[in-house]
């Protein structure tokens, strides 16, 4: 159920750029990272090509497919979220032809129900983004670093430094919102010029690295609760460190099963005629609480 005050439609980006209300979204890849971002109130999801590098172990993005990324999706989706869902375009997917890039949208959309996609890229996708736009397919922009370009940037590099580079990227977010972009991430840029864009346009900025002067703020699921300990950017704040509390509490499973102190009675199940401590219920063989009947003898 929708909690009040927040929408299922991408309208939300427009009337937060318009009140001036920063939008917070947030990356998830199944339907347990999804439900505990929209628990926590997101404006939306972002289901990034990052699932490649904190959840496959893949060092970069370049080697998601568009099966994976379909893949989560779906779980994402089946969360209910109550919240718009935007799937990343993965890198191959959208570099061969306009005609290409529709059909692999189509599919994502088609077989998911998210609401839209995200294309890396400026003035280089004008006809890749276009294509989307006359097929129905909302797409929101990103520029600065864009980590599928990292082999032609020669690693993960501020992006838009010097007065030429900030107007190249000043002029390429222009372009982005002029094609139709319902929203631009700019990544890893700075502050300053991400101010700049973020008045000059008309669609929302949403910052991941890029300072406080965008529309919004995106972080990975994983680097936002600790649950990742790769690359730790310095743009990121860890909320919280559920790495390590979820390693001390397997530490602890892994103590009790030896020691044989887990499980307990507690945990047991009785024969047909009886019921263990704490067992609730008839002696039905049911398991899960609210699960069909199996039958139990």
């Amino acid at each position: 159920m929708t909690a009040k005050g927040r929408s299922t439609t991408l309208d939300v980006f427009p009337r937060a750029k318009a009140s001036g209300r920063k939008l917070a979204v947030l990356t998830a890849y199944d339907l347990t990272s999804a439900r505990i971002a929209a628990a926590g109130g997101v404006d939306a999801i972002l289901v990034g090509d990052s699932v490649g590098m904190v959840v496959l172990g893949y060092e970069t993005t370049l080697p998601v497919t568009m099966s994976e990324m379909i893949h989560h999706c779906k779980a994402v989706m089946r969360s209910d979220p109550g919240v718009p869902v935007i799937a990343d375009m993965p890198y191959g997917s959208f570099h061969v032809s306009p005609e290409e890039t529709v059909r692999q949208a189509l599919d994502v959309v088609k077989q998911t129900g998210v609401n839209a996609v995200k294309i890396e890229g400026g003035r280089n996708r004008t006809e890749a983004i276009s294509a989307l736009l006359a097929a129905e397919i909302p797409v929101m922009g990103h520029l600065g670093l864009t980590p599928q370009s990292i082999n032609r940037f020669g690693g993960y590099k501020i992006q838009g430094r010097g007065a030429e580079a900030a107007a190249q990227l000043e002029d390429e977010a222009l372009h982005l919102a002029d094609l139709g972009c319902f929203a631009l991430v700019l990544e890893c840029v700075p502050a300053e010029l991400a101010r700049r864009i973020s008045a000059r346009i008309g669609i929302p900025t949403i910052g991941i690295g890029a300072g406080a002067g965008c529309d919004g703020q995106v972080l990975v699921f994983h680097d936002l609760l600790g649950l990742f300990e790769g690359l730790k950017p310095r743009f990121v704040k860890r909320y919280a460190e559920l790495g390590r509390i979820a390693a001390e509490a397997v530490g602890r499973y892994v103590e009790e099963v030896r020691s044989g102190e887990f499980p307990g009675s507690e945990h047991e199940f009785g024969d047909a005629r009886e019921k263990a401590p704490g067992e609730e219920g008839p002696a039905s063989g049911q398991v899960y609480p609210g699960a069909m009947d199996g039958g139990g003898d």
